[in-house]
């Protein structure tokens, strides 16, 4: 229910700056607010769940579980090294919404790299993240959006 309303009033706030000026400037703002609050997010996650700064790869695995949407949208993490692994929004609870509601995607791509490298900065600075592709871009069925977030000097130990 919390996971629900928090989607349900971060949705009726961007509906409200996309009527009062336009999809760019409300996707704007969007960006600017995830800016702020994943990094909030993060550091409330480790604190609450206990994972210590700078826990690389892990950390992120066990962090990106907390989320406040991790109980709405279905997500899978595909390990492809020891340095690298790729996180997939599988079902998206905003853009099933919009499908069923016979709407385009919502272009979430923007907000995406923002949200995803603030967070994953936030559990260990060594981590970088690569959008695989998030709407507006072209993606199969499976999945909404990808990302790949990658360990750099991963010799260092924590």
């Amino acid at each position: 229910m919390y996971a629900k309303n928090w989607l349900a009033i971060d949705g009726t706030w961007f509906l409200a700056a996309e009527q009062k000026f336009d999809l760019d400037t409300a996707l704007e703002l969007d960006t600017e607010s995830w800016r702020r609050f994943s990094p909030v997010e993060a550091q409330r996650i480790m604190k609450e769940i206990g994972i210590p700064p700078n826990s690389g790869l892990e950390g992120l695995k066990k962090a990106l579980q907390y989320r406040v949407y991790a109980r709405l949208n279905k997500q899978s993490i595909e390990e492809v090294d020891a340095t690298r692994f790729i996180y997939r929004m599988e079902k998206c609870r905003v853009q099933e919404a919009r499908k069923r509601k016979g709407l385009p995607d919502f272009p979430c791509k923007s907000v995406g790299l923002v949200e995803y490298t603030e967070f994953a900065k936030t559990i260990d600075p060594r981590i970088t993240t690569r959008c695989l592709g998030c709407p507006p871009d072209p993606h199969p069925d499976e999945w909404w959006c990808a990302w790949e977030f990658t360990l750099h000097d991963h010799n260092i130990t924590t």
